[in-house]
């Protein structure tokens, strides 16, 4: 052989240890210091000072970032493990600011009010560890739009004081569905013990009330638990929310058409008689125990809001200053003063288009007549029974009216 072949083919030999010697160094095989090994303790005293650079505080943020049908009660929350919150900002999506509560121990963050629907927020969370290396956290999320959410509106009002028969009555602004589990995300309660029952009488409406009327100086608590709860496909509760009412003096006041007069009662005991004068034979008031839900010192009744019209298609009257008006039916029932008929019309004469009348005068401003008394005396939630009209029972939906379902139809309408 040349000492030209020979060169080559000891070139070629090299070449080819060379790869085996690479190949060698990638497979990892080699755990010598001084070998391959020594690739991988760099790399591992790398991550290691890597490591200790960063903070060991543990930022959560909720809901998840990207939630698009987030609750508005009590869902965002930044909580913090291994270190101490220093700084966290929510804003709107046109950059107003929430503001929020930081607990005492740093350790948590929640926004100081309710969210709104439909809503987008972003969250910028900091916190230190102990060594006061900083750690940060982002998230953004949407609340649940109106068309996907449902909210109850209640009467009574929070706080108020009202008579023995008013009931909880809550109007749902989408149809339910799901009653059963709506309903048991709602809690009726009295300190007087007594048992509470609801009724359903349609798809928005549940009232509830106990089989009797309440004790007088009793307080009623409502509990709305409808955060999440699906009320139907797709539509979910937004309120949480406690209430509490409280019960006032036992007031029930019994009319009679016949009689024409109106006898006022409390714990059972007739403290006044008021002359009447109830509905026409052609228009007859009906019968029933009502509920006073709404009080006006002065109102506009017009007979063509509810049916009373002339041939020309107007209203067959149109009062608009009807003194100390009392509803008692959402269909057009009042107890009222009437200053237009003559005094001889009370107690004698059933003249009205189903309204009770009582005597007063224009302006409501005279005290002295059985109207102002009446209007004086009573509370919403009062039990007006009116009795001997020969008009049917007025329906129980009609009004806050479900005392006239005896109770075994009352506990009948209950989804639970």
């Amino acid at each position: 052989m040349t000492d030209s072949k020979r060169r080559k083919g000891l070139l070629a030999a090299s070449a080819l240890l060379g790869g085996v010697l690479v190949l060698t160094a990638c497979s990892g095989g080699d755990d010598d210091a001084s070998g391959s090994g020594s690739g991988d303790s760099s790399q591992a005293q790398s991550d290691a000072a890597a490591a200790k650079k960063s903070s060991e505080a543990l930022i959560k943020i909720t809901p998840k970032d990207g939630s698009d049908n987030a609750s508005i009660n009590n869902s965002a929350a930044v909580t913090v493990t291994k270190g101490k919150l220093t700084a966290v900002t929510m804003t709107t999506q046109d950059g107003k600011t929430v503001p929020g509560q930081l607990s005492a121990d740093k350790t948590s963050w929640k926004p100081g009010t309710q969210l709104e629907r439909s809503t987008t927020y972003k969250l910028a969370a900091e916190a230190k560890d102990s060594e006061g290396r900083i750690a940060h956290e982002n998230a953004s999320f949407t609340t649940v739009s109106p068309a996907n959410s449902f909210i109850g509106t209640f009467t009574p009002d929070d706080g108020s004081t009202v008579g023995v028969g008013m009931p909880v009555s809550i109007n749902f602004d989408k149809a339910i569905s799901n009653k059963a589990a709506v309903q048991k995300g709602i809690t009726v309660t009295s300190s007087s013990g007594q048992e509470v029952a609801c009724h359903w009488f349609n798809a928005n409406r549940m009232d509830c009330r106990p089989e009797e009327y309440w004790k007088e100086g009793s307080t009623v608590t409502l509990k709305l638990s409808l955060d999440g709860v699906q009320g139907a496909s797709g539509v979910y509760g937004v309120q949480q929310k406690t209430v509490t009412f409280h019960i006032g003096r036992n007031q029930v006041t019994y009319v009679d058409a016949q009689t024409k007069q109106m006898k006022i009662t409390q714990d059972g005991k007739v403290v006044k008689t008021i002359p009447i004068s109830a509905g026409s034979p052609d228009n007859k008031t009906y019968e029933g125990q009502m509920v006073i839900s709404e009080k006006f010192k002065q109102t506009r009744m017009n007979g063509a809001t509810v049916g009373f019209t002339d041939d020309d298609g107007k209203g067959e009257y149109d009062i608009k200053d009807v003194p100390h008006a009392m509803r008692l039916t959402t269909s057009g029932t009042f107890i009222h003063g009437n200053y237009w008929g003559a005094p001889s019309v009370f107690g004698n004469v059933n003249t009205s288009h189903g309204c009770v009348g009582l005597q007063d005068k224009k302006g409501a401003n005279d005290a002295g007549t059985p109207a102002a008394w009446f209007y004086d005396h009573t509370l919403i939630g009062d039990v007006v029974v009116v009795q001997h009209t020969g008009d049917k029972t007025v329906s129980p939906d009609n009004g806050l009216n479900g005392w006239n379902l005896d109770w075994a139809q009352w506990k009948a309408g209950s989804a639970v």
